[in-house]
């Protein structure tokens, strides 16, 4: 049926506008141009095959064209930059990458000052922004639409010590360093909160712990430096805060209403 058909090139649309920004249109794009394909082989695989290539295509482009919006990517790959790069490819295959240069020049400093303080380390980045249009939302975050935001990785360790470039979640998110706080939010949440304790995920994590002298010094170097970067936010849980003794200036609860932090750092700058 021809509104099934419809209702499935849209769904995938949306999906890939959510995920990457620019996928969607590209898809769109490669579906006008195989629409009267039908030689050799079925129409969908030289969609697949075109949607790649263009999607490849794009993300060149964007890295090019993103400064005009005023952002800049982060390192993705290791020979990049020794001391940043991105927890996966992923994020910067699915172009959420992408900051202001005054938020790349903070955490490329920090990343400089955690290796020379802890010879070996590499900071790992999370969820940035896409590179075009300030508003744009990256799902599923509430406020990484201006370029200003990066969520960053702990640092993490095995009972042999610390483990460069690893975190504990293969995506760095939801190994979750603390028990949810019911007394701070109620376990009852409606249903389109994102405070997620992601239990069905937790199978996947690998039971690495966080390195606290890495994790804190990191913290503490953002409180006594980020200022002169413009940092006006820290995200991280209260029981985190008490636990490791950060607390004050900008280091802030998210509320109950947004996702939980205590499984990464929530970097925001001010306007």
């Amino acid at each position: 049926m021809k509104w099934l058909g419809f209702l499935i090139h849209a769904a995938v649309f949306l999906a890939l506008t959510l995920l990457t920004q620019i996928g969607g249109l590209v898809y769109l794009l490669a579906w006008a141009l195989t629409f009267n394909i039908r030689r050799f082989l079925p129409r969908q695989f030289w969609r697949v095959v075109l949607f790649l290539t263009l999607y490849v295509g794009a993300l060149f482009a964007a890295r090019e064209m993103a400064p005009v919006y005023g952002r800049v990517p982060l390192p993705c790959l290791e020979g990049e930059q020794r001391e940043f790069r991105m927890q996966s490819p992923i994020y910067c295959l699915l172009n959420r990458n992408y900051v202001r240069p005054e938020v790349r020049s903070m955490i490329l400093d920090l990343a400089i000052h955690m290796n020379r303080e802890f010879p070996g380390t590499i900071t790992l980045g999370l969820d940035a922004n896409f590179p075009f249009f300030d508003g744009f939302p990256l799902f599923p975050h509430l406020s990484h639409d201006d370029g200003r935001k990066l969520d960053l990785a702990f640092y993490y360790r095995d009972d042999k010590g610390y483990l460069p470039g690893v975190s504990a979640s293969p995506v760095g998110y939801w190994a979750f360093a603390a028990a949810p706080d019911h007394l701070l939010c109620p376990a009852q949440r409606p249903w389109h909160s994102p405070r997620w304790d992601m239990a069905w995920f937790q199978q996947y994590n690998r039971g690495l712990s966080v390195d606290l002298d890495r994790t804190k010094a990191a913290l503490n170097w953002l409180l006594a430096a980020g200022e002169a970067h413009g940092l006006e936010k820290i995200f991280l849980e209260p029981s985190l805060q008490k636990k490791w003794g950060i607390s004050g200036g900008v280091v802030r609860f998210q509320g109950c209403n947004a996702a939980r932090h205590d499984d990464h750092i929530h970097l925001q700058l001010g306007d």
